[in-house]
């Protein structure tokens, strides 16, 4: 607040000079923060979500789910489920990935 003087009354201050005197202050006390934009997530709801997600049933997604194997990607609280759908797309195609292991009977 270089051009203010701390003493002033709000209603004294024109909207810009109240806007200004704002963001001076939140960058004096976050620096750096306001540069870097969080990157966007995408997330999806529930089971429902999940199966839609991966293009299968509620049943499927729910052994999926139940399998652990997308446990990173995956937050429930209580009953509500939040999944971070590019996680569990990035979790699906490294398992795609992955080779099987094949065990011929002889």
């Amino acid at each position: 607040m270089s051009n203010y003087d701390l003493n002033s009354r709000v209603i004294d201050l024109t909207l810009g000079e109240l806007l200004d005197a704002i963001e001076e202050k939140v960058k004096a006390i976050l620096p750096g923060s306001l540069q870097k934009q969080p990157q966007d997530k995408n997330f999806v709801y529930g089971l429902k979500g999940l199966a839609k997600l991966l293009g299968c049933s509620k049943t499927t997604a729910a052994r999926l789910k139940a399998s652990g194997d997308y446990d990173e990607a995956i937050t429930q609280v209580g009953a509500l489920l939040i999944i971070d759908a590019d996680k569990v797309l990035e979790i699906a195609k490294e398992k795609q990935n992955k080779p099987k292991l094949y065990h011929p009977i002889f």
